[in-house]
């Protein structure tokens, strides 16, 4: 689905920016409700624009907005988040892969290797799936006590399991001797 988005970096012009809007429509947002495992999808559209910086390097800047239904994660009732995001990605001709199997991520997470094409589509969709609510979850819905003990028994409650809970009780237990 990216191939009709994707500009050839050999085809942009050094001197002007080149605008993109990206509306998906009712097959692509389909598509991408399917692929991001959403209850529903509306409303996405990401347009920025892509320049060039300096002689051989680029930068996409966009803005994302989408309205996405995902089942609660208490009730799976569906749960309906808007989201909008900015985005910058640097694209470097000159990008060092890390030889070390072990390397510190830099603070800069907005780097990555200049290619023949940057792909606008291919960025909304990770822009989008990465903006997704981990957990959504209906408003005002909590997940509440879970209690499970043999009948005729007392249960086990949070406070009880508290590994020093005991300790503060013979604390103050010994307080009281004194």
């Amino acid at each position: 689905m990216t191939d009709r988005t994707a500009l050839r970096v050999a085809d942009l012009p050094q001197n002007a920016p080149t605008p993109f809007d990206l509306r998906p429509d009712a097959g692509a947002l389909e598509h991408l409700r399917e692929q991001l495992h959403l209850v529903g999808l509306r409303k996405v559209r990401f347009f920025g624009d892509i320049r060039a910086r300096g002689k051989r390097d680029w930068v996409l800047s966009g803005q994302l907005g989408a309205t996405v239904l995902q089942p609660c994660v208490v009730t799976l009732d569906p749960v309906t988040t808007r989201i909008d995001t900015t985005e910058r990605r640097v694209y470097l001709a000159d990008w060092q892969e890390p030889d070390e199997a072990e390397t510190e991520m830099p603070e800069d997470d907005e780097t990555e290797a200049l290619g023949a094409e940057i792909d606008p589509w291919a960025v909304m969709e990770e822009v989008l799936a990465l903006a997704l609510p981990l957990y959504p979850r209906k408003e005002g819905v909590g997940l509440g006590d879970a209690v499970f003990t043999e009948p005729g028994k007392q249960a086990m409650t949070d406070d009880d399991a508290k590994p020093f809970a005991g300790l503060a009780g013979l604390r103050d237990g010994l307080k009281k001797d004194e």
